[in-house]
């Protein structure tokens, strides 16, 4: 009786819950355990996303797929050995992997953005062009904290961990889903959570760049848009961008698909589904897989923590670069621009759009900045993909 109560424990993840794992932190080797540390941290985003709304609907599938993997014994990411099948998360795992997951969020999001702010007022494609520079300076932080023997990071692994500074998880994923799969769960937690922290990180950054004068500059109200403008918007900017960067063809394509369905009037079911049931859905399978890779070995380690400064970094030089771009366009037009709208040009939409008007309004409670802001918003999405595509064409 004893031998078989002894037997049912050591089969029990209890039993093997402090087991100590070895990990490598800033060239040396300790024992951890590593399964208990990430389950404390996946309970930790449980709290944030629930308690405090942190981006909930991706937050909470990714931080209960990290915590499901982290459970000993229970081998939701077992790969399939001989006749044996592999785990649940390892066969909805496969849609990241070969990166099918991203591009349907685009489609989903195209379904439901309005790219009329940007068809409005042209130039504020320039703001969504100048915040991915956070792309490319961080692409550069990353080469030279490699060449200078801190940390060892591949050109691919650079090119996956600057796309953070685009805030924009589906075009994170989607790159380092090619480029490096080992680091996906490490690059999803920060690019996902930067971007719910949108409203603690971007203030003072606005704040710090910009004279309340500036601050306080009243936009004129934006033309407005015709429908045939609307639908010709997806077309051409498929055909241009696709023929110019073939690379960023599966999130242009899907990201202007969806769009040509809302503003085409004659698919709305399609419509209503991208936008809603096919989004919700594939975020679950989505955040639950990507947190499904963030187990101890994967994320307690000197990468991962360069990976989280690095995507701090990127994301607040985006912010930076385009409210830099936005002060010059505020001396170009005579002060009829706020700079502020130029922090938008990051792609966390509508996020970062609703924190420039609420930031335009402390100043002039009168101000309305929310659509001028949309126009750069969803300019940087589209920026960040056509990025991805060109760190995809030199990296892959």
């Amino acid at each position: 009786m004893f031998e078989l109560i002894k037997q049912f424990w050591a089969g029990t993840g209890f039993a093997n819950l402090f087991t100590l794992t070895q990990l490598e932190l800033f060239g040396f080797n300790v024992n951890l355990p590593g399964n208990l540390i990430m389950i404390c941290i996946a309970c930790t985003f449980l709290y944030l996303a629930i308690k405090k709304g942190y981006e909930p609907y991706l937050l909470i599938p990714i931080a209960f797929g990290m915590l499901l993997v982290n459970l000993p014994l229970a081998g939701l990411m077992d790969h399939p050995v001989g006749d044996q099948n592999g785990g649940l998360l390892y066969y909805l795992y496969q849609g990241t992997n070969l990166g099918i997951y991203p591009p349907l969020i685009f489609l989903c999001i195209g379904a439901g953005t309005d790219f009329g702010p940007l068809i409005a007022n042209p130039r504020s494609l320039l703001l969504g062009a100048a915040a991915q520079f956070g792309i490319f300076f961080t692409f550069l932080g990353a080469i030279i904290l490699n060449t200078s023997g801190i940390v060892d990071f591949s050109g691919a692994e650079a090119a996956s961990i600057a796309i953070i500074g685009g805030a924009d998880g589906p075009t994170a994923l989607y790159l380092t889903s090619k480029l490096a799969p080992h680091l996906l769960g490490p690059i999803a937690i920060a690019a996902y959570s930067y971007m719910a922290l949108v409203p603690i990180i971007q203030p003072p950054i606005m704040k710090a760049l910009t004279t309340e004068e500036e601050r306080k500059v009243k936009m004129q109200q934006l033309r407005p848009v015709s429908k045939t403008e609307k639908i010709l918007f997806p077309i051409v900017v498929s055909i241009f961008t696709i023929l110019l960067l073939p690379s960023s063809a599966a999130l242009i394509g899907m990201l202007m698909l969806g769009n040509l369905f809302k503003e085409s009037g004659v698919v709305p079911k399609l419509t209503e589904t991208a936008s809603n049931s096919l989004l919700y859905i594939v975020t679950i399978a989505l955040g639950i897989t990507v947190g499904a890779k963030a187990n101890a070995v994967a994320f307690l380690n000197t990468k991962t923590l360069m990976i989280l400064f690095l995507g701090l970094a990127a994301f607040s030089v985006g912010t930076a670069t385009g409210i830099l771009f936005g002060k010059i366009m505020y001396k170009t037009s005579g002060g009829k621009i706020n700079p502020l709208i130029g922090a938008a040009g990051v792609s966390a939409v509508p996020m970062a759009a609703r924190v420039v008007q609420k930031e335009g309004q402390k100043y002039n409670p009168s101000n309305f900045l929310l659509m001028h802001a949309m126009g750069p918003n969803v300019a940087g999405v589209i920026g960040s993909a056509v990025a991805a595509g060109l760190l995809l064409m030199f990296f892959s």
